[in-house]
C-alpha cells in the first residue's frame, strides 16, 4: 500500500489549502481514509476521517467549522479541505487508511493500518 500526500505549503493566516492523498495497492472503495497531523512538541492527533461510504465522515471538533474531508473513488484520492488557517494548524499532515472491515476508533492511531510520508503545512501569523 502506498499513500502519497500533496498540497501542503506555507500560507498566511486566513488562507485555504486542500491536501490530497493518492492511494495505491489497496481496494480504495472498500477502505476508510483519514488524516492526522503532528506538530513539534505535540502528539500526532486525529484531524478527519471518511468511511468507505462517503456519507460517513468525522472531523476533529476543534476544526470542524473549517475543515472538511471528501473522497473520489474513481481517482483513489482523499482530500482534506482546510479554510481559515491559523498558526495552530501548522503541522505535518499524514494520510492514513484501513480496510473498512477493520473498524476501531476513528481518532486512534492504532486503529489505522497504513500511513503516508506526510506533507508540511505552515501557517504564518
Amino acid at each position: 500500500v502506498q499513500l502519497v500526500e500533496s498540497g501542503g505549503g506555507s500560507v498566511p493566516t486566513g488562507a485555504s489549502l486542500t491536501l490530497s492523498c493518492v492511494a495505491s495497492g489497496l481496494t480504495f472503495s472498500r477502505s476508510d481514509m483519514g488524516w492526522f497531523r503532528w506538530a513539534p512538541g505535540k502528539e500526532r492527533e486525529f484531524v478527519a476521517a471518511i468511511a468507505w461510504r462517503p456519507d460517513e465522515t468525522y472531523v476533529r471538533t476543534s476544526v470542524k467549522d473549517r475543515f472538511t474531508i471528501s473522497r473520489d473513488n474513481a481517482k483513489s484520492t482523499v482530500f482534506l479541505h482546510m479554510s481559515k488557517l491559523n498558526p495552530e494548524d501548522t503541522a505535518v499532515y499524514y494520510c492514513t487508511s484501513r480496510l473498512a472491515s477493520r473498524k476501531g476508533d476513528w481518532n486512534k492511531e492504532h486503529a489505522w493500518d497504513y500511513w503516508g510520508q506526510g506533507t508540511q503545512v505552515t501557517v504564518s501569523s
